[in-house]
């Protein structure tokens, strides 16, 4: 079966479903596993796909994504070219896990599919009755800086706090994602900043960006030094990396009961 994905969230299923051997061609983002993607050709950016070049491949199967902004535009014009395709878009992650078993399915590894999903499950399903409570760490992801954009309900990375043990700012609010002004997170007064910038390697994350906002001085997140670096392919991409971004959010609950150290930058991706 020859398969192309155009999302690195797609890209990474794929692998982790033992079937990297199908892939034909990748988007240019997909950067992991590196000596997967490394030799594949690529068909362009998420917003830019290439649908000539993906149709040269001749694939069997097209995975794209709804959950890019703008890529709807994307998968219009691979169904306007005839392309068997694939779209999820999933909001938390009950869906990711239902991509998954769709992907399974479609790619013919339907148990290893349910395996995945166990190993998931066992690391990001909160049991019944040990949901965070209002004591538990009020926490802000950022997408973006300026403006900061943040997750809400309608985002799997709710349920990655919530597996931490921690809350979101934005964990009631029914969107996707929104910006915010300095004034609303000020007012919200998170315990903790944590730093996942979209489309940005974690090397070039700048926690004194939030350090040095005067209308946040004041904020135990900068005078406490609450703030930290995940990176993007560990809470942006819903697919098996979440596992990891669990993990090194728990980080951040446990550092945020540590006494102040200055900002912090947990393991990042590479």
């Amino acid at each position: 079966m020859r398969i192309v994905s155009l999302a690195c969230s797609n890209t990474e299923i794929v692998c982790a479903l033992g079937c990297a051997h199908m892939l034909v061609g990748v988007d240019d983002h997909s950067d992991f596993p590196v000596d997967v993607v490394a030799g594949l050709p690529k068909v362009g950016p998420d917003l830019d796909i290439d649908v000539a070049k993906v149709a040269e491949l001749k694939p069997d199967l097209v995975l794209a994504t709804l959950t890019v902004p703008g890529h709807e535009q994307v998968v219009e014009r691979l169904e306007a070219a005839g392309l068997p395709l694939v779209a999820p878009e999933p909001v938390s992650v009950e869906d990711v896990y239902r991509d998954i078993a769709l992907i399974g399915d479609r790619l013919g590894v339907p148990d290893k599919a349910l395996g995945l999903i166990a190993d998931m499950r066992s690391v990001l399903d909160v049991p019944p009755g040990e949901e965070p409570g209002e004591q538990a760490p009020l926490i802000l992801v950022q997408w973006w800086p300026k403006p900061v954009i943040t997750p809400g309900r309608q985002s799997w990375v709710i349920d990655v706090l919530r597996a931490a043990g921690a809350r979101a700012v934005l964990g009631e609010e029914e969107v996707k994602s929104r910006p915010m002004t300095d004034d609303e997170v000020a007012e919200h007064a998170p315990d903790a900043v944590v730093l996942s910038w979209c489309g940005v390697h974690p090397d070039k994350y700048r926690p004194d960006v939030v350090l040095r906002n005067e209308a946040w001085a004041q904020q135990r997140f900068v005078t406490e030094g609450r703030v930290f670096c995940i990176g993007e392919p560990y809470l942006g991409r819903p697919g098996p990396r979440l596992i990891e971004g669990v993990l090194r959010m728990r980080e951040v609950v446990a550092a945020i009961s540590a006494p102040p150290c200055g900002a912090t930058k947990l393991p990042r991706s590479s």
